[in-house]
This record gives structure tokens, sequence and C-alpha cells, in this order.
């Protein structure tokens, strides 16, 4: 909640210093002035900032909150307290999509800052392969899912810092199927080994559950972009409009976006073999 709370209040000051200046919050009669406000500048305690690079900072920085980026990124895995129908809803479709809904919906201002655009695609690749590593060393299964959704996130930052904002929309609309799939999956198993969420004291569950298995199988392939499956689509075309990207900022973001591809694929495979293959456990 608190961290939450600090996203809200960016956004709020943003939202502030926009009607300062404009005097309206309609997007139909914002976006007509956000070419004319380029070179405006805005003062603060005496030193002059460009009015678009601040506002989209503020956008930015409650964006990060709301959706988990680096540095606010510590409130999603501990959310993992509640139960797993409800964790679902949360990574899949309601609170962490708000930030990149913002994002989204206010790409007419961010494309007239280069600067936010570069800053929102170094946090989305950075976070994209933290997340990642994380995801590989954790032991609780909601946790692990929910660092995979902090990387997926990251995706579809840095996708939007490259303009990429369509692809980024499609990527959050694909995420939200498997990851919800992902996440009842993990709750048919917690159910079944009387709430265990230790993956290390899990095996042999193929036979147990070959339903969840199945279920479980189709969201993690999608979850490491396996041919033919929704997450196919989405992050191949996130990572060919990095590679095609002529700056530096996009071929960063496509070499973190492959190297946290991999560590996907790594907790396919742990995931699988070791709540499903391996013998039982005490």
């Amino acid at each position: 909640m608190l961290v939450n709370r600090v996203g809200d209040f960016f956004i709020l000051t943003g939202v502030l210093f926009v009607f300062n200046e404009l005097g309206s919050l309609n997007f139909l009669s914002l976006f007509p002035m956000i070419p004319f406000l380029s070179n405006s500048n805005f003062l603060i305690f005496g030193v002059s900032f460009n009015f678009l690079n601040l506002i989209c900072f503020f956008f930015l920085l409650g964006a990060f909150g709301k959706s988990a980026q680096l540095g606010l990124h510590i409130w999603l895995p501990d959310a993992m307290e509640g139960p797993t129908p409800v964790s679902a809803l949360i990574h899949a479709a309601t609170m962490v999509t708000a930030g990149i809904f913002l994002v989204i919906r206010c790409s007419p201002i961010f494309e007239y800052s280069a600067l936010s655009l570069a800053f929102l695609t170094f946090v989305g690749a950075s976070t994209s392969i933290f997340a990642g590593c994380c995801g590989v060393v954790e032991s609780d299964i909601k946790k692990i899912i929910a660092y995979s959704t902090c990387s997926q996130l990251g995706y579809m930052f840095f996708i939007c810092g490259l303009s990429g904002y369509n692809v980024g929309l499609f990527h959050l609309f694909n995420h939200a199927f498997f990851k919800a799939l992902l996440f009842l999956s993990a709750g048919s198993v917690i159910h079944s080994l009387s709430n265990e969420q230790n993956i290390l004291r899990m095996g042999g569950l193929r036979k147990l559950n070959p339903f969840t298995f199945s279920m479980m199988l189709i969201g993690l392939l999608s979850l490491t972009a396996f041919p033919y499956t929704a997450g196919f689509y989405s992050k191949e075309i996130i990572l060919s409009i990095a590679f095609v990207d002529e700056h530096f900022i996009g071929n960063f973001s496509f070499f973190f976006g492959n190297f946290d591809k991999f560590f996907n694929g790594f907790l396919l495979l742990s995931l699988i073999l070791l709540r499903f293959f391996r013998r039982e456990q005490l």
C-alpha cells in the first residue's frame, strides 16, 4: 500500500502541473496543445525545467510504482499472501497493468519527450533482466510467478519507450491470459498439497494432477515465447522492434530482453522438473 501511494503521489503531481499550465485535463483538449509545448520551461525553486520532460518524468515514476518496475517493485512479490484467485486477478487484468496503460494512453505526450522515452526503455529493460534473475533463485511458487510478472511488465515498458505502444498493449492483453492460467494452476497445486508453496518440497505431481500439469505447461510455454503460443507473437515483435532500432538504447533493451528469455526458459524447466517429474518429497 505504501509503495502504491508513492506512485499515486507522482501521478497526482504530474496531473497538477498539467492543470496549472494548460487549465484542462481532457485528453481531447490536451493532445493538440502538446506539440507547441516542446520548448516550454517551468521554474521550480528558481531552476528551469523543460515542461514536457517534467510532467513525463512524474507520470513515469507513478507508472513505475503502479506497475512494479525496478526500485518500486518490492510490493509485488510481497502481495502474495492473499488467495491465489486474487493474485491471478491482480497480475493479469487489474492493478499492475494500470501503469503501463497510463503510458500507452498518454503516448502523444511521451512522443515529444525523447529523454523520457530513453528513461522508460532503460528502466523497462533493466526490470526485465532483474526480475528474471530473482525468479530463478526464488523457491516460493507464487513469488516465482510474481517475478515473472515484473519481467513481462518490463517488456511492455521498454517497447513503449521504443514507440511501439500498440505492441505493448498487445503483449499486455496476451500476458493477462497465460499469467492468470499460471496462477490458477499454482493455486491448484498449493491446494492439493495442503497449502505447501515451496517448490523444493514438491514432486511427482504429474500423476496426481495431470490436468493441472497440462495447464501449467501451456502457461509456461507461452511465458517463454514457445512458437505458436500467444506469448510468442507479442514477444517476438517486441524483440524484433528492439533489434532494428538504430540507437544504443534499442540494442540495450534487445540484449537484456533476450537474456530474460533465457531465464524464463530456465524457469520453465525448473518448475516442470521439480514439481511434476521429480520423485515425491517429504
